[in-house]
């Protein structure tokens, strides 16, 4: 019974749920208390233990369904030591005989009407077959036929040529009924390997195509990428939100405070009960995204915005602006609208101009210069091509020099910086930063790095 909680909780885990150690030995405990036998008050003990937020309850409630959906949940019995023993090739005797029982038994359990029985041989073959491991839907014919052959079915496939060879009626009949048994087995094998690949394939195959997505180009990402990235940036905004609150919450301990150790333990005769060290005050991230929208980064602009928003619990103080050849205040928009509907609205009114750097920075300073304070990162996503208009450097200079940091995303690879219209290494000496960014992942690093400086 061990086993088959271990397994479960793999198949938590592999699903997303965080159970830690600690409350998988809870879990064990609670069923040695609330037994196995009443699957209702075992779903329910387990959820109280396992399942600590709305969503691991849902995930807790659709696997556990999944996983003891079965006609016998306890362990096969193990082999006794004389069939442990025993070797299957002492003999070539012994061999034929070997083989006419396992198609015997397989005819046996195919045509068999005790459904435990059933299930019991099925659950042993999936153990055998290492049907946990399967991790895409394309292996479950390979499973499917390693559980087959733990059954016996090759004894029964040679017996079913002979039978065909043999050309009379009774021989064709018996042919038949070995291929009803088989294809029967199969389908329930098959049924077994599926509920298998939903436990512990589905979670492992969704990981592989989101890191695969998020680690393509985004402007080569196909429609069914576009619907699957929103789920990995959601993923990816949500674990970044919960790395930097977990961050603010250690206490930096520096330097001791003598002066106010002292003035604390005043009353201890001057004894350091209560020790008082110097803190260094943080600042709370503050982020003016000012994006160009113009034809060939609109896409990019897209994602980015969708992770910033995706962060508004950890970056609560978020400015957004959108320019081509002039700057607009985008947050209203994005804020009263649904997401995709705002930024095709974006991108229509504000990204269908030519590209001039120089007016956007001119109107973020005129207009809404006052959001750059000491504490505020500027992450501008752009590829710097102004169009040969003035890129107005001072302007840039000044902002730069009265934000705390300022952060540039170029879409383009570094050997196209300042080719042809492009400023981008006349800006570069004012960036904090500046990096190449092609696809999701790169965005969260840099998304990462940014709120770093206010950890």
């Amino acid at each position: 019974m061990e086993r088959t909680l271990t397994q479960y909780i793999r198949a938590l885990r592999a699903a997303g749920a965080g159970v830690s150690t600690t409350e998988a030995i809870d879990a064990a405990r609670t069923l040695d208390v609330v037994g196995y036998a009443d699957r209702t008050v075992m779903k329910t003990a387990l959820g109280a233990v396992l399942a600590k937020s709305v969503e691991e309850k849902a995930l807790h409630s659709r696997l556990f369904d999944l996983y003891f959906h079965r006609d016998a949940v306890t362990e096969p019995p193990p082999r006794d030591e004389a069939d442990q023993a025993a070797s299957p090739t002492d003999s070539e005797d012994d061999e034929a005989d070997g083989d006419s029982d396992s198609a015997d038994a397989f005819m046996d359990l195919a045509e068999a009407q005790d459904a435990g029985r059933t299930a019991m041989a099925l659950e042993k073959a999936a153990q055998a077959a290492g049907t946990d491991g399967i991790r895409f839907a394309s292996q479950a014919s390979y499973y499917t036929r390693r559980m087959l052959e733990q059954m016996g079915v090759k004894a029964l496939e040679q017996r079913l040529i002979g039978k065909l060879g043999e050309h009379t009626p009774e021989a064709d009949a018996e042919a038949r009924r070995m291929m009803e048994a088989r294809t029967a087995l199969q389908t329930r094998a098959r049924a077994v390997v599926d509920a298998r690949f939903e436990l512990f394939g589905r979670a492992a195959t969704e990981t592989f195509l989101n890191e695969m997505v998020s680690e393509r180009q985004i402007g080569a990402l196909s429609r069914t990428d576009m619907e699957r990235m929103k789920h990995v940036v959601a993923r990816m905004a949500k674990r970044l939100a919960v790395k930097h609150a977990r961050r603010r919450k250690v206490r930096n301990r520096g330097q001791l405070d003598l002066r106010r150790t002292l003035r604390a333990n005043a009353g201890h005769d001057g004894v350091p009960f209560d020790v008082v060290w110097r803190t260094k005050r943080k600042d709370r991230p503050k982020i003016v995204a000012v994006c160009d929208v113009s034809g060939s980064v609109a896409q990019y602009v897209r994602f980015l915005l969708l992770f910033l928003f995706m962060l508004r619990e950890k970056v609560t103080d978020l400015e957004t602006f959108a320019f081509s050849n002039h700057l607009e205040d985008v947050g209203p928009v994005l804020e009263s609208r649904e997401f995709n509907a705002a930024m095709d609205h974006i991108v229509m009114q504000v990204g269908s101009a030519s590209t001039d750097y120089g007016v956007a920075l001119e109107d973020l300073e005129t207009q809404f210069g006052e959001v750059i304070d000491r504490r505020t990162t500027v992450l501008i996503l752009g590829d710097g091509r102004s169009n040969h208009a003035n890129p107005r450097l001072d302007l840039f200079q000044q902002i730069a020099d009265r934000a705390k940091r300022v952060v540039w995303l170029c879409p383009e690879p570094e050997g196209s910086w300042g080719m042809g219209d492009s400023c981008l290494l006349q800006y570069r000496p004012f960036c904090t930063h500046l990096s190449h960014c092609a696809t999701a992942g790169d965005i969260e690093r840099a998304i990462d790095e940014m709120l770093l400086a206010y950890d």
